[in-house]
């Protein structure tokens, strides 16, 4: 269970929502701590966010993407996410609107400006 200071939103986020109540976002709506993601807290940050229900092709790539995130500490090329989920780019943006609503559904936190700037 998080600590007391933990267990708030940020009050400025856009994202502060009853839903998500106890998982602490940055500014840009990016989880801080992705040791605190859990798959509830990502299918239901799915439905707040307009994708709706999360399927098998949705955890394969939310999965892949935290596992190389979080293992290698860097960003994978989209290609490389395609190639090891067997999903094209079409279907990902399909999925998720885009790679920012992927990463943000992992639960990673913020990649930076320039990342960003890409992935929307």
């Amino acid at each position: 269970m998080l600590n007391e200071t933990m267990n708030r939103i940020e009050p400025r986020s856009p994202f502060a929502g009853a839903i998500l109540e106890g998982h602490l976002f940055d500014e840009g709506g990016f989880l801080i701590d992705p040791e605190i993601w859990t798959e509830d807290f990502a299918a239901q940050l799915a439905v707040q966010d307009g994708l709706g229900d999360l399927g098998e092709d949705h955890w394969r790539a939310i999965h892949f993407m935290r596992d190389s995130y979080l293992r290698l500490g860097a960003i994978l090329p989209v290609r490389n996410l395609c190639r090891s989920s067997g999903l094209t780019r079409d279907q990902l943006r399909e999925l998720f609107g885009g790679c920012y609503g992927l990463w943000r559904i992992a639960g990673l936190p913020d990649p930076g400006q320039e990342v960003r700037n890409y992935m929307k």
